[in-house]
């Protein structure tokens, strides 16, 4: 930790060097071999709650996403945050694991990896943005232990199908679907039309007062609609649409609604009762592509989420400050890794950009 008085000399003997220096990035621990970064608040910010993200899919970028998310909220907003991600046996953070074994050759499958989820123990709200894992047994156990705390989940877009297998998750006796039941809708396919058209947010008319949208406005993004409810269904009677997303052709703020596609709900709000019949906060958004995150509307949404979701909705600002704290510059969504510029890389090589 440091003290005020470092803290002042950092930022002076940085400033002279032409650096950003970024008080939140000061406080954290340099240990490389730690398992992912943590951003701790600064002390006159800090509200005392913690937050894990979790970065662990292949498609979206969360791994450059989280890390940018988690310096706002430590250092703009007083949460102290902890990022873990997927890892390869090397210890490098690598989305371009497969997810599913190789015909032929299911031999070498290997099983994902998200080192440090000791961390949950002490988290006050986790972040999920996972797809299609597959962990080591005890790992499902570190999260399920979670999710039956009653401590407050946000799913985001891919978290909905973050796991290959069921969790080791069981109430009364009846397995629990990880994104049907506890984030209120799993994927059932592209609404939209993927990696073609964006997707405008409108917020609910009736819930435009609510504390999530609070300085919410024109929300967008290039990541397509996800359906996650059958034709002619509804979400379940739990949860509370937000914002509904409509699909626009072609990837560009303020293009034309894609006349053959409806708005379907993008983000809601649900509980989740566990086991001793505690009841979790449950945010979940199929928006969040590291792209989407780009769009100030979106992330001031997240921002407020994570307020409300730690029952401190009374705190969130009129108009949440969301600005980067340093540069921000998502590589785009998809699988063709090399084109694209998607390596396997250390942890650490995702505190700065």
């Amino acid at each position: 930790m440091y003290s005020k008085k470092n803290l002042l000399l950092l930022t002076a003997c940085t400033l002279i060097a032409g650096v950003p220096f970024h008080p939140a990035d000061a406080q954290t621990p340099s240990n490389a071999d730690a398992p992912g970064l943590t951003y701790r608040s600064p002390p006159e910010k800090r509200i005392g709650k913690k937050i894990v993200l979790i970065a662990a899919e292949q498609e979206y970028r969360s791994e450059q996403s989280m890390p940018m998310l988690a310096k706002i909220l430590s250092a703009r907003h007083g949460f102290d945050c902890t990022v873990l991600f997927a890892v390869n046996p090397q210890g490098q953070v690598d989305p371009t694991m497969p997810v599913y074994p190789k015909k032929g050759k299911e031999s070498e499958f290997q099983n994902h990896n998200i080192p440090g989820l000791e961390h949950l123990k002490e988290a006050d709200l986790v972040i999920f943005f996972a797809r299609l894992l597959t962990l080591p047994l005890a790992q499902q156990k570190q999260i399920v232990a979670y999710l039956d705390s009653g401590k407050p989940i946000i799913g985001l877009r891919t978290a909905n199908h973050g796991f290959r297998g069921r969790l080791p998750y069981k109430i009364d006796g009846t397995q629990v679907q990880f994104g049907e039941q506890v984030l209120g809708g799993t994927f059932r396919g592209h609404h939209g039309n993927w990696h073609r058209d964006s997707t405008r947010g409108d917020i609910v008319e009736a819930m435009k007062d609510h504390p999530i949208l609070t300085g919410v406005a024109n929300i967008w993004g290039p990541s397509d609609v996800y359906r996650t409810f059958p034709e002619n269904g509804t979400l379940p009677k739990d949860c509370t649409a937000l914002v509904n997303g409509q699909p626009l052709i072609g990837r560009e703020q303020g293009g034309e609604s894609n006349p053959n596609k409806i708005p379907l709900p993008v983000i809601w709000i649900k509980p989740w009762k566990t086991n001793d019949g505690k009841l979790a906060r449950v945010f979940h958004s199929t928006m969040g592509s590291g792209k989407d995150f780009e769009n100030e509307g979106f992330r001031r949404c997240i921002v407020n989420a994570c307020y409300w979701c730690t029952r401190l909705e009374d705190q969130i600002p009129p108009k949440s400050n969301v600005d980067y704290i340093d540069a921000y510059t998502p590589l785009p969504s998809g699988f063709n890794y090399e084109k694209l510029g998607v390596t396997p890389k250390m942890p650490a090589e995702y505190r700065s950009p």
